[in-house]
């Protein structure tokens, strides 16, 4: 590295199928990339992260997707929200465009240089070596924050030259941006639209949406009342204030999408195959999993995770013989064991009541 002739090695990618029906491509650098690339990231974290906007969320250190979830809540005020998907956005960084960021930041050549050998680098996909000229190196420790550079230059820093008076969170290529009329989104689309292909970005079509955030106080009517953000939907629910009385919010809870994911989860340990365990020890054989769902989708309407219930009561349907065809007398079963031990299961705490 220190004569210059240090060449990175392309990236061997592979290609999944997601839930959508889409392709995600990953990527995974050699050993010796990606520790250079972490011991770069280290350098220029500590030197680029306090520069970034307050509006974002991702791949940062001290703020995380839940927060950014936290924040849309509370700007959630009135009118529509711009539901921004950035599509494909690591993916097409365009190379010149991010180094020329990269060089209003740093003034060795010797790391400009390093960072275009990455970004060149080039991928392996079936044995064959293809170069890119566009995206981040996937996979690559260093990645995250330079896409994280562009898109401050692209979206973030626009957003407030542009319009500083329309809050937004972005989080990786996900972004809400709050106005407070269906004239302003539509606006904004508008403007992103423009903006984004000037930087050589394209908004995702589908995904993309204004949204009418209905609740006791907006109760007009839109076609769009609902969107997904960072594995929480958020649409009208009945929900519950501190005097006990009930009222509409917009508010957000897990993702049909994620929830469909946790319960692919639950069906794969067969709860019901496995009568030779006691209750106890399921509890514990499950914790470190739903400990995490329950501290990430938990924050918001935690009753959403009730489903995995349901396999619990399967279980013991096939446990104990006096429940075997009584649903009603199972659930029964499982009230009764929740009255007693009522921090057996994570998703248990603090369940609230309304919610759904």
């Amino acid at each position: 590295m220190l004569e210059g002739t240090y060449k990175p090695q392309p990236v061997k990618r592979v290609e999944i199928p997601k839930p959508d029906g889409g392709i995600r491509k990953l990527g995974g650098p050699c050993v010796v990339d990606r520790l250079i690339q972490q011991a770069m990231l280290q350098v220029l974290q500590e030197r680029w992260d306090p520069t970034f906007s307050e509006h974002s969320y991702g791949f940062r250190p001290g703020r995380s997707a839940d927060q950014a979830v936290a924040q849309a809540q509370l700007y959630i005020a009135e009118g529509c929200n711009v539901v921004v998907d950035l599509e494909k956005s690591f993916d097409r960084v365009n190379h010149d465009g991010l180094m020329a960021q990269v060089a209003e930041r740093v003034a060795d050549k010797r790391v400009l240089k390093l960072i275009r050998a990455f970004l060149n680098a080039g991928v392996m996909e079936d044995g064959l070596v293809r170069p890119v000229d566009e995206g981040t190196p996937p996979g690559g420790p260093v990645s995250p924050i330079l896409a994280n550079l562009f898109l401050h230059y692209a979206f973030d820093r626009w957003m407030k030259d542009n319009h500083p008076d329309i809050p937004f969170e972005r989080y990786a290529d996900d972004a809400i941006c709050h106005c407070r009329s269906e004239a302003q989104a539509l606006s904004l689309r508008q403007a992103l639209e423009a903006r984004l292909a000037a930087c050589k970005l394209q908004l995702h079509p589908q995904k993309t949406k204004i949204v009418y955030c209905r609740d006791s106080n907006r109760t007009g009517s839109y076609p769009e009342q609902r969107f997904d953000f960072l594995g929480f939907t958020f649409r009208p629910r009945q929900s519950m204030n501190r005097a006990g009385k009930l009222f509409v919010s917009f508010s957000p809870a897990v993702s049909d999408k994620a929830g469909k994911a946790m319960r692919e989860v639950v069906r794969r340990w067969k709860l019901h195959h496995r009568n030779d365990l006691a209750l106890e020890k399921i509890a514990r054989w499950t914790q470190p999993i739903l400990v995490g769902w329950v501290n990430y989708y938990g924050r918001f309407h935690r009753s959403a995770l009730r489903t995995i219930d349901t396999f619990i009561v399967r279980w013991a349907q096939r446990k104990y013989q006096r429940l075997r065809g009584h649903t009603k007398r199972a659930w029964d079963w499982l009230r009764g064991i929740k009255s007693r031990q009522p921090d057996l299961f994570a998703h248990w705490l603090t369940e609230t009541p309304v919610g759904r």
